[in-house]
Order: structure tokens, then C-alpha cells, then sequence
């Protein structure tokens, strides 16, 4: 507990404060409302219906394997299907869908369901229903050597229409041939576990005409593949919402790793279902990732699921007005030197184009011209700086400058724009959603370029990021966030105060974006409480907890002050406030915590992969373009300066540098008889070299090669970008066949570390390819199994409401595999990292961000460094890949 005059705030830092079960009024009441929910049931002893019973007609289970998919080519699954006893055939059945299903169906198992069916059809309490569990499919080694691969993520985690189809179009038809299945949705359900949990979600959320019921337990509505993103989209049918009804069932004590916090991703969907209007359960039991608890709750999950009338989860509205007093540190003390507030004149912007906006600058009484003073920009200037009103800030500064808890710090309170074409309304500034709202750098470039050079012309401003901060209430902390996002190295201190990350304009990304991407040299305070706004664009309170638990989990100096009740405005944040800038502007160092232990096996996280203390290092400089870097079997590093024109050897232990040959080339890798074969797009041809004498030959023309990788039968395939093809060359023959079309622009090209693989990036699509390799070089399998993370349109219209408008090429470009089988690819917004089965585990963000980045590859001592080609200079930086 954090004590602080007034109120007293639950201070919280530590990764279980975003999980269910916290002290305040808010879930307190939400467990006495929903109690039907969280205690035993009483329609029937779980135990009796989950067990055999003796006279219980047993129905029959068939199994099956289905092979035949052209949505998810190459895939083969396992299936069953589950016909009670009571089924007539001139009686259409009830039918349920089991994602995951095998798992579902186990008698022994956590669910046991075609025991359970039984029991409840055999009682009356569900009509005859006919189950079907069906797998996620697995793409099937064909190569020697070779292992499957799993095609679940894809399957499951990805949102759109694609399992949809998938499970109507080919799955189904073939699993119920010659039954009579109903086709009312009403009577049609879906169901999974984890991501099965989200996959039976997004199929009926897709084909409501098909499905009308769900059930999820622990659902996976994380940033696994996007499905943080379903809160917003719900909340927007709330005028219409589709016709389903859904069954969450959650544990407390589920994950929260790389992907996010599962038990806040489940409030909040059921905080949207609740606004939208749904017909919705959700129930949170005890336990963590596990079939376990949602087991033992399925009887009653599935009597209330086919019940068409029944009741919903109801959770109350939490906000009170508990009396306002200012914090005795923000009323004005006669023995403090008073700063004074400057009113600047009106500024018209450039970047925010035709808007003028007022703004004020405050000056501490203890200022010196001669030194360096800190800097803290406000937004929502006025009402910040109104020394009669709740923030009071200028008195604030005062009295913390005058005690030493904070340095002589100048405060910039800034409106937000106004149009200067439209009639001001009361005090409202047209522009200010646009401004404060939109992610992406335009506000950070209005403060370095326009604002604060003014500022500049007067004062003697600090430029160490450590002392400049920036800070805001609503909108305002969202804006004040995203300009220290995208600015660390401007901006390191955030002050937020019920931050609006929500889907004003997409902000609802950010608890997502933050676990997988390097953390920020950033420290962030925030302020909420339980009462805040929860309306068309989002839960406050939950959207605030969801991003303090990111924070956290990636090792932030966060602090997170949260209180019981209030509502969307500044009564308790500016009772905080003194208390959250001696925090925010305390001089001692954080040691970032790292808490991994929620990660499950094969989930790849950036916090093991990264290590503390080690960045980016210069390997070679001012070269003409650096390009096809790759190494050999002891870890030295090749790369081409193409306008040298020079192939160049770096040793690995020593970092000496020698040229093997003079040729421009981009992909480069080494292969039979210690070749190296290199891309020669410029000369319509791949070549081999000798790294010992420097001998060049052809190994075949006509074609444009832009990179290559070289497979252990003796193939090479090469991506030629313009023709939109992969290629594939036998070195010894110099036969070339077409073994692919239709990828936008395939660039970047890598084979996984047991040849079963070939993912071949798109520089002008959203997403990378893989491949199933069978023997003789053959591709089949191919999928978009990587989703690239793709750039913010700087130019986009950032509309009220909506996600921000991305750029549709992610400029995906050169590929490398690491020791683990994780995959990195180069792209316009830094290297983006997948596990083996295309799960997105982070991005590193580029070194020179003003440069092109083309490829990379781990090399060095160990393989242990990831070497990046970056316009005209190549970094590497130290992993531990073995992690």
C-alpha cells in the first residue's frame, strides 16, 4: 500500500495486479452481482455429470483424420464425432463444434463431454446434440529429417473468415455426412479451449448465420494473432449487435506473458458484451491455463449456453463523487519562492494546419540562465495550470522545486488546436481528439519542431531525455504517452491520469504493441480508478490495468495508483499528483524486474532473448550500401558493400576485416563444397565464390535473383521479386524451375534448421510465406503464416473510432534462423521475430531508423550475434539465442 494525503490509493506494481480478484468496490460488487456465477452451481452435482452413471444411454464416438483442405493446404488433423443414443435421423440435431477437440473428448480428460452430453441429454436438460471434435491441423513432414509442424496458431489465433470457411465450407460436410444437422444457429454452438477459446469466438463473431452460440474457456483474446482487438469491435455493434450468445469462463490466475494478460483480455470482453448488449455469462473461477476449472463448471456452461432465456452476467457501473480536497502540497505556501506563469502569444501550426492554439510557459523562481533547466510539457494546457482549479500545477512545482523533490523543472501547458475555419464552441478545441488520440509521430514533430525551439529562443532547456518529461489527463496521457513512445530519446517521464487507451483512435493497441517490442527507456506513472468511463470506445479502468500489467511485465518503471470509485475526471488524480511527481522525478536508477514464468513452452519472449545491457554495436561504417550479410560454420560474418564493389570477410573473433572478392551482390550464403552463392540481379545471374581464392562462377542465368537459400539436397531457391516468383536452381545441373508465383514482392528467403521449411518474405504484402520442402526441392503447403507488423501511415486520416490506417507493405525483406528456429525479418519498422510456428515474438526496432534495412544474420562467437545490414552501416548486437 503507497500512502498519500487524502485518499488512500492502492499502489500497484507487480505483474497479479491485472489479474481478477483486487480490492476495490468495483469487482467486489461485480462478485456479489454475479454470484451465480462464481460459487458452486445448483442446477445439478458436477461430479454426477461428469461421471458415468449406470442406466445412462452411452452414445457413440467415431473417429476420423481429414486431410483434404485447400484453405490450410498440406494440413492433416484428427477428428471424432460424438452421436448420442437418442438420435432419430428425421429429427434435425442439435450440433456443437469442440476446437482442440481430441482434448474435449478424453472420458478421463479435464471436459469429458461426450460423458457429460449423455448425462444431460439422458435428464432432459439438453435436446440430442450431436459433437464434433476436430484438431488444428498439422503441416506433415515429407523430407528426411524433417519434423511436423504445427499449423494451430494460424488456424486458431488469426481473425478473419478463414477458419470460418474452413469448418462450413470443407471440414463439416465431410465430419456429418449422412447426419441431419439443424440449421438454425440457435442450435448450432462452437467451443475451444486457450486459442481453440478465440478461434470458436471468431467463427461464429464471422458467420452468426451459422453459429449463435459460444463457449470459451480462457480464452485467448490477446496479441497472439491480433485478438486484443475484439473489445472495440464489439462495443461498435452495440446498435446492432449479432445474434450469439457467449459463455467466458476465465481463472485468476491465468497467464500473463508475451501475449498479454489473460484475465484482463477476458474482462474486458465481457465488459464489451455487457455494453454492446449481448446475451452473455462469464465466470471466473479459481486456477490458472488450464482445462481444469472450466471441466468442472461445463455442465452448467452448457445448460446455460442452450438455454435461449437465460439470464446474462450483470456487472454494476462503479463510479461515486467522494468529497474533493487538494493535497497540502498544492496550496500555495507564503515561504516558497513563487514561479510565474508566462501566457504566450496564440500559435499557429504548420504540422496541425490551419489550428491555433493558446499555451503558457512556467518559469521557477530558482531558474538559471547559465544552467540547464528540466522540462515537463502539460496538454490540456489551461485547466492544468489554473491555480484555483484540481491540478493547481504551477503551486505543485513551487512547493516540490523548493523541497528538492523535483529540479527546476520549466512546465509548458499547451491547448490543443483549434480550426480556425470552424466557430468555437464554449472552450472545446476542435482538433484536439486528432492531436491527443492518433498514435503515430505527428504531435512528438508539432513539440521538437515547432514548440519547443520556440521555447528554446528564451530558456535554457535540458536536452538529456532523463530530464525532459510530459504528462496529461484523458487524451492527453494517451498523447503524452505516444510522444514518449515514439521519442525516448526526447521524452523519458510520462505522467497519465485515466488515460484514454482505449479506441478513440486505435490507442487500445498499445498494452499489446508493448510486449513485443525492445523496451523503451521509459518511466511511466498512472493514476485510475475503478469508476471510470466505460462507453462506445472502451473500459477505462480495464484498459489502464491491461497497460500497467505490459508495463510491467517487460520490466517499465511503472506505478500504477488506483482507487475505488470516482469517475472520468481529475478528483483523484490531482489529489496524487504531488505524490506522482516526487515518483516520477525521483533520482534513484530502476533495475527492471523480469517475471517470465507465465510463458508457456515454445512461447519465444524478447525479454530471454534480449540481453541486459547490450545494444547495438557499429561493426562496419560509411560503406556505399551494405547488403547479404551471412556467415559460416565458426561464426565469421560476410556481407557485400555493393558500390565498393567488395564481398568482405569479418572474423569472428578478432573483427578483422578482409575482401575475397570484388563483386556487387545481395542474397549470400555458403553452401556444397564451402561455396559461397551469391545473387547478381544486376547481371540477370547466381554466382559461386571461393572464399579462399576469390574465383567466381556461374551458376545460372536469365534469371533475377534478389536472395537466396541454399538446401541440404543441393538446391538453391532464389526469390526474383519482380517476376513475383520463388525459383529453384540444382547447383549441379544449373536447372532452373519455377516453384512458386503470386507472393507481391518475395524478398527476403530462409529455410528452418531442419529443411522442412521455406519462409520467403513479402517486401510489398502484409504477411510471409511458409512452405512445406518435400524431397527434390518440391514446395507445397504454402501459407501466410507470419503476420508482419506493419508501419503507421504517417498520412493516414486517424478517423474518430477507428484503428489508424496502416501502410499495406511491411517491406518485409532479408531472413535468418537462429539455433531455437525462431525466424528474423527485416522490415521497414525493424527486425520482426516469429517463433518456429509463425507466432509473432517482438520487433526490434532499426538502429538508424532514417536508413533501410535489408537483411541480417546471426553470426559471431556462438552464433550468438544478430547482424543487421542498415543502409550504409552494419550493427550486430549480442542474443542469447539459445533462450
Amino acid at each position: 500500500m503507497h500512502h498519500s494525503t487524502g485518499p488512500q490509493p492502492t499502489f500497484q506494481s507487480g505483474k497479479r495486479f491485472a489479474s481478477w480478484i483486487r480490492p476495490c468496490t468495483y469487482l467486489l460488487v461485480l462478485a456479489v452481482a454475479c454470484v451465480s456465477s462464481l460459487t458452486s452451481p445448483a442446477q445439478a452435482d458436477d461430479d454426477t455429470l461428469r461421471t458415468v452413471q449406470e442406466g445412462v444411454p452411452k452414445g457413440k464416438v467415431t473417429k476420423g483424420v481429414f486431410d483434404e483442405s485447400k484453405t490450410f493446404p498440406g494440413t492433416r488433423r484428427d477428428y471424432a464425432v460424438y452421436v448420442p443414443s437418442q438420435y432419430d435421423p428425421k429429427t434435425p440435431a442439435n450440433l456443437m463444434v469442440f476446437m482442440d477437440g481430441m482434448n474435449y473428448a478424453k472420458p478421463n480428460g479435464s471436459f469429458r463431454v461426450p460423458i457429460v452430453l449423455d448425462n444431460l441429454i439422458a435428464n432432459g436438460s439438453l435436446p440430442p446434440t450431436i459433437a464434433v471434435f476436430v484438431n488444428p491441423g498439422t503441416v506433415p513432414a515429407t523430407k528426411p529429417g524433417a519434423k511436423n509442424r504445427s499449423n494451430r496458431s494460424f488456424e486458431y489465433d488469426s481473425l478473419g473468415d478463414r477458419y470460418a470457411g474452413f469448418l462450413i465450407d470443407e471440414f463439416l460436410p465431410v465430419a456429418l455426412k449422412d447426419r441431419n444437422i439443424s440449421s438454425d444457429p440457435k442450435r448450432r454452438a462452437v467451443a475451444g479451449i486457450s486459442s481453440g477459446g478465440i478461434c470458436a469466438f471468431t467463427v461464429a463473431w464471422e458467420r452468426p448465420d451459422q453459429f449463435g452460440k459460444v463457449l470459451s474457456h480462457i480464452g485467448s483474446y490477446t496479441n497472439i494473432r491480433g485478438g486484443w482487438a475484439y473489445p472495440a469491435l464489439i462495443r461498435k455493434t452495440k446498435s446492432d449487435p449479432k445474434p450469439i450468445q457467449v459463455y467466458l469462463q476465465e481463472g485468476r490466475d491465468d497467464l500473463s506473458n508475451l501475449h498479454g494478460n489473460w484475465p484482463l483480455a477476458n474482462r474486458d470482453m465481457a465488459a464489451a458484451l455487457q455494453f454492446a448488449g449481448y446475451q452473455y455469462k462469464f465466470v471466473m473461477t479459481e486456477g490458472g491455463h488450464s482445462g481444469k476449472w472450466g471441466g468442472e463448471e461445463l455442465p452448467n456452461a452448457l445448460q446455460w449456453l442452450w438455454n435461449d432465456e437465460a439470464e446474462s452476467t450483470v456487472i454494476p457501473p462503479a463510479s461515486t463523487k467522494p468529497k474533493w480536497e487538494p493535497h497540502p502540497l498544492a496550496v500555495v505556501n507564503e515561504d516558497v519562492p513563487q514561479g510565474k506563469v508566462e501566457s504566450m502569444p496564440p500559435w499557429n501550426s504548420k504540422i496541425f494546419d490551419n489550428t491555433i492554439r493558446d499555451w503558457a510557459v512556467y518559469v521557477p523562481a530558482q531558474y538559471n540562465e547559465n544552467e540547464p533547466a528540466a522540462l515537463m510539457v502539460f496538454q490540456d494546457g489551461e485547466r492544468m495550470r489554473d491555480v484555483k482549479g484540481r491540478w493547481r500545477i504551477p503551486t505543485v512545482f513551487d512547493n516540490l522545486i523548493a523541497s528538492g523533490d523535483m529540479p527546476p523543472t520549466i512546465a509548458v501547458f499547451l491547448n490543443p488546436g483549434h480550426d480556425k475555419s470552424k466557430p468555437r464552441r464554449g472552450r472545446k478545441s476542435s482538433n484536439r481528439g486528432f492531436e491527443y488520440d492518433s498514435l503515430g509521430d505527428r504531435y512528438s514533430r508539432f513539440l521538437l519542431e515547432e514548440i519547443l525551439p520556440e521555447v528554446e529562443k528564451k530558456y535554457n532547456l535540458s536536452d538529456d531525455p532523463n530530464m525532459r518529461a510530459i504528462g496529461g489527463s484523458s487524451s492527453g496521457a494517451i498523447c503524452a504517452f505516444t510522444v514518449a513512445w515514439e521519442r525516448p530519446d526526447q521524452f523519458r517521464k510520462v505522467y497519465s491520469n485515466v488515460g484514454s487507451f482505449v479506441n478513440l483512435r486505435g490507442g487500445d493497441l498499445y498494452s499489446s504493441l508493448i510486449r513485443k517490442t525492445e523496451p523503451k527507456p521509459i518511466r511511466v506513472y498512472m493514476s485510475d480508478t475503478s469508476g471510470d468511463n466505460d462507453n462506445p470506445f472502451g473500459h477505462w479502468p480495464i484498459a489502464n490495468q491491461r497497460m500497467e500489467s505490459s508495463l510491467n511485465y517487460m520490466g517499465y518503471d511503472v506505478r500504477l495508483d488506483w482507487a475505488e470509485g470516482y469517475g472520468h475526471n481529475a478528483d483523484f488524480g490531482s489529489m496524487q499528483f504531488p505524490e506522482a511527481m516526487k515518483w516520477l522525478w525521483r533520482s534513484e536508477s530502476h533495475t527492471p524486474t523480469v517475471d517470465t514464468s507465465d510463458d508457456l513452452r515454445g512461447d519465444l519472449t524478447l525479454l530471454n532473448l534480449l540481453v541486459p545491457g547490450k545494444s547495438w554495436e557499429v561493426v562496419a561504417e560509411d560503406l556505399g550500401f551494405s547488403d547479404a550479410p551471412c556467415s559460416d560454420a565458426d561464426g565469421n560474418f560476410y556481407y557485400c558493400d555493393m558500390r565498393a564493389p567488395a564481398v568482405v570477410r569479418v572474423d569472428a573473433n578478432d573483427q578483422s576485416k578482409s575482401v575475397i572478392a570484388k563483386e556487387s551482390v545481395s542474397g549470400l550464403m555458403f553452401g556444397p563444397n564451402d561455396l559461397l552463392y551469391a545473387c547478381q540481379g544486376s547481371q540477370k545471374r547466381v554466382i559461386s565464390i571461393d572464399p579462399k581464392s576469390g574465383e567466381v562462377k556461374t551458376i545460372a542465368e536469365n534469371v533475377a535473383p534478389n536472395d537466396l537459400a541454399v538446401s541440404d539436397e543441393g538446391y538453391l531457391f532464389i526469390t526474383e521479386t519482380r517476376t513475383h516468383q520463388v525459383t529453384r536452381i540444382d547447383i549441379q545441373s544449373g536447372e532452373v524451375t519455377s516453384v512458386d508465383e503470386g507472393i507481391t514482392r518475395p524478398n527476403g528467403i530462409a529455410l528452418s534448421n531442419d529443411g522442412g521449411t521455406l519462409v520467403v518474405s513479402d517486401h510489398g504484402g502484409e504477411s510471409s510465406w511458409t512452405f512445406r520442402v518435400n524431397e527434390g526441392g518440391v514446395l507445397d503447403a504454402k501459407m501466410p503464416t507470419l503476420p508482419m507488423r506493419l508501419p503507421i501511415d504517417p498520412k493516414g486520416e486517424f478517423k474518430f473510432n477507428e484503428p489508424p490506417q496502416y501502410l499495406k507493405a511491411s517491406k518485409g525483406d532479408g531472413t535468418a534462423v537462429d539455433k531455437l528456429g525462431r525466424y528474423y525479418i527485416t522490415s521497414d519498422l525493424g527486425v520482426q521475430i516469429f517463433d518456429p510456428t509463425g507466432r509473432p515474438c517482438g520487433v526490434l526496432p532499426k538502429p538508424d531508423a532514417t536508413k533501410p534495412l535489408t537483411s541480417c544474420v546471426l553470426a559471431g562467437p556462438d552464433h550468438s550475434h544478430l547482424y543487421v545490414t542498415n543502409g550504409t552501416t552494419i550493427y550486430r548486437r549480442e542474443l542469447t539465442v539459445e533462450n
